[in-house]
Formats: C-alpha cells, structure tokens, sequence
C-alpha cells in the first residue's frame, strides 16, 4: 500500500517533534541568543543532522551549525543560525523573550 504525500508530511512531522524535546529558558540561553544561537533540549539518540533538520522544518529557518552537550544524562544542543535569520525572533515565537 502506497502512503500519500499528507501522510509521509505528517510522520515526518511528527518525528521532528520527536526530536526537539523542549527550548531551554535560563538566563545563558538568552545570552546566547545575542549571537545568534538557541538551546533546545533534544533526545539523547539524536544527531546533529537531525537536530539540524528538525529545526529547520519545524521553524521555517535556516541552520548554519549545531553543537552538543551530554551533562546528567541529558542532551542540550546549541544551534547557530544563519546571518539572514535573527535568534531574536525565533525565542519571541516560542515564547522565550
């Protein structure tokens, strides 16, 4: 049985939701958000590349570098974006600022 464009959106969708746990709201994730950067909590099976393209589907933005941090069994992810996208508006649209 052939799955249809919709249903293949939605899963793909629904696996970038998977991937992002939750933003992180400190006082350092606003800080780096001056230079251009957002902290998200992801799952601890994630990759970069999928860190990279959940945030990109998910928020209409575009990626230029992710980085990883494992502390307590928990994974944080820095994700810098590109000059042409502002963190600022990002952390406005997900309720930080």
């Amino acid at each position: 049985m052939k799955k249809t464009k919709k249903i293949e959106k939605v899963e793909a969708r629904a696996y970038h939701y998977d991937t992002i746990v939750s933003p992180v709201i400190t006082e350092k994730s606003t800080a780096v958000s001056e230079f251009n950067k957002v902290m998200f909590n992801v799952r601890l099976e994630s990759t970069k590349a999928d860190i990279k393209s959940a945030v990109e589907a998910l928020f209409n933005v575009k990626v230029a570098k992710v980085r990883t941090l494992i502390r307590q069994n928990k994974k944080t992810a820095y994700v810098k974006l590109k000059s042409e996208f502002a963190a600022g508006d990002l952390a406005t649209k997900l309720g930080l600022m």
